[in-house]
């Protein structure tokens, strides 16, 4: 596969496997599809491949188990900050 998607797009991509679903057969599904960050960007087989949990029993699954292992640059606007003014 060769895309590139939105991160609010990552769920209904990870739909299109079949699950229960081994940590190594979908990064190797996903290799080569690129995450689109508010700054940035990463492949998201890589990104599977990263996760510690070994199987997943649905997209969603997935997708809570990615949450742990996004860049930073993953979320928010770029140079925005939280804290107090």
């Amino acid at each position: 596969m060769s895309d590139e998607i939105n991160l609010s797009r990552l769920e209904p991509t990870l739909e299109s496997h079949a699950y229960p679903a081994e940590r190594e057969a979908l990064a190797e599904s996903f290799a080569g599809t690129t995450v689109l960050f508010a700054d940035g960007d990463a492949d998201l087989g890589d990104l599977l491949a990263d996760v510690d949990q070994q199987t997943f029993e649905s997209a969603a699954d997935a997708v809570a188990a990615l949450q742990n292992v996004l860049p930073i640059e993953a979320l928010g606007e770029p140079g925005q900050s939280d804290g107090d003014a």
